[in-house]
């Protein structure tokens, strides 16, 4: 008898009808925790899970006493309760690695747009306002030769430090747990506390995972030790910064600008205070979102899911 599998985000048909043959599918387009729900029904029976985005906690893993499996469409996974799932005896799994190259592209291209504000920009000739000149009121910053500080040095943040090294010969300066011998060789990156990170780059991004450590890292104290000229980037999750205190920072101009990819509620609400700064530049959390890469994630969580449910070691295991 085939193992029970539950899908609850859109996946490729292809990917699908792989998990398929190997287990007994049921797929939602979202999941609904409602209790009675078509879902909730499903995963009384459910061996393994696989997704992006359910919060997977004690209380959620009461409701499902067959799983054997949680499988994350993401590199992410701080929807997803380690500790609890590792008392259960419950394999998690993500998708590192495939998504490294992209995710860097977009926090990369987010920073130049930032600095050369070009979203600000492209509104301005598509409303008529480009005239015969074009004065220094429009006029963003250079990229290349400035000093790039970046907190968060994981597979993503290699590749961004590659970018900025021989891309845009910057300096890069960064903040870890723990510091980087191969990096420093290879790109000349200099390890910095956070404090002196803050007060020395140019551009400032996170790249940090979320953990109860670095909830809220980049709040008001923070901001005020960035120069005033700094445009800082997150690419890592909404909740690492106090996003009133980056607000307050951008219209002060405590800071030059923000690029975001990642918001403390997502979807971003419609009159969010940021949505009306025009110094900060706003994405809707699609670092990973090409048609290629996103479906590389889905086939590495869905053999994640299979060789769980198979009795092997998954490739991509979550370690507690």
């Amino acid at each position: 008898m085939k193992p029970k599998a539950l899908v609850y985000s859109k996946l490729p048909e292809e990917v699908v009808d792989y998990v398929k043959e190997h287990c007994e599918v049921s797929c939602f387009d979202a999941p609904d925790n409602t209790p009675g729900s078509p879902f909730m029904e499903a995963l009384k029976e459910a061996e393994g899970l696989l997704g992006s985005g359910l919060k997977v906690d004690a209380a959620f893993l009461e409701r499902a006493p067959s799983l054997r499996i949680v499988s994350n469409v993401s590199v992410g996974y701080d929807n997803l309760n380690i500790p609890d799932l590792s008392s259960r005896g419950i394999m998690a799994t993500n998708t590192p690695g495939v998504l490294n190259d992209t995710v860097a592209d977009t926090i990369f291209g987010l920073l130049v747009a930032t600095a050369r504000r070009m979203p600000e920009l492209d509104r301005y000739v598509r409303n008529g306002q480009w005239k015969e000149s074009r004065d220094q009121d429009i006029f963003g910053i250079d990229v290349h030769h400035k000093t790039l500080g970046i907190i968060g040095l994981g597979g993503i943040g290699e590749k961004i430090v590659q970018r900025a090294r021989f891309g845009f010969d910057m300096d890069v300066i960064y903040h870890n747990r723990s510091q980087s011998p191969k990096l420093e060789e290879q790109y000349g990156a200099v390890y910095r506390t956070l404090d002196e990170l803050l007060a020395e780059a140019d551009f400032v991004c996170l790249m940090t995972p979320l953990t109860p450590e670095t909830r809220g890292m980049i709040g008001e104290r923070e901001f005020k030790l960035m120069k005033k000229t700094a445009i800082f980037i997150n690419g890592s999750r909404g909740a690492t910064v106090d996003e009133e205190a980056l607000v307050e920072a951008l219209r002060s101009g405590t800071i030059r600008a923000a690029g975001l990819d990642v918001y403390v509620q997502e979807p971003l609400p419609e009159h969010h205070p940021l949505t009306a700064l025009d110094n900060a530049v706003l994405l809707p959390h699609i670092g990973s979102a090409t048609q290629e890469t996103r479906l590389e994630m889905a086939w590495t969580a869905a053999r994640n899911l299979v060789a769980g449910l198979k009795g092997e070691t998954p490739a991509n295991l979550i370690q507690a």
